[in-house]
């Protein structure tokens, strides 16, 4: 009985994504060079690119597949995997790294038991390093979500998981 209902559940959640899709290529399908606003609206709809997914908008925009995950993987915006509740990006750029940045991210990563690129078990958080998150003046810094946490130091930026 159980197994059932997981199947059925299953079945409801992948044709809700495929709408979802759907409705997205609907939108580009006639609009030359979309492939990158389409990647971004359907990661927004369904959280991030799986394989099915990259595969149906290789052919919704009739590209190759190789060509929409050599995008895909090109580019950090874009997710193979799911990520957690709360994204945790720490900027890497010159002043950031000047400031320790790779500390920042090593006692995030003691902190949270997950390596750079990784989501906790739970679901919570997912750990990202980037290149450059546009606040230089606040070197070093994070953001977690939207908000972001400047000035930070090692125990600044681990006291800042506990908000969340």
């Amino acid at each position: 009985m159980a197994k059932t209902r997981k199947k059925t559940v299953k079945k409801a959640v992948a044709l809700n994504d495929a709408r979802k899709l759907d409705a997205v290529l609907d939108k580009y399908r006639h609009v030359k060079g979309a492939l990158i606003p389409v990647l971004q609206e359907a990661q927004a709809a369904l959280g991030h690119l799986s394989g099915d997914t990259v595969r149906a908008i290789a052919g919704g925009l009739g590209l190759p597949i190789s060509q929409v995950y050599g995008v895909v993987t090109f580019y950090t915006q874009f997710r193979l995997k799911p990520a957690g509740k709360h994204l945790i990006r720490v900027c890497h750029g010159t002043a950031c790294h000047v400031g320790g940045a790779e500390g920042i991210s090593q006692a995030l990563e003691e902190v949270l038991g997950v390596p750079d690129g990784a989501t906790t078990p739970d679901g919570k958080f997912t750990l990202e390093s980037v290149a450059c998150l546009g606040c230089c003046s606040l070197a070093p810094v994070m953001m977690i979500d939207s908000e972001t946490y400047g000035r930070l130091s090692k125990e600044s930026a681990a006291k800042a998981l506990k908000e969340y």
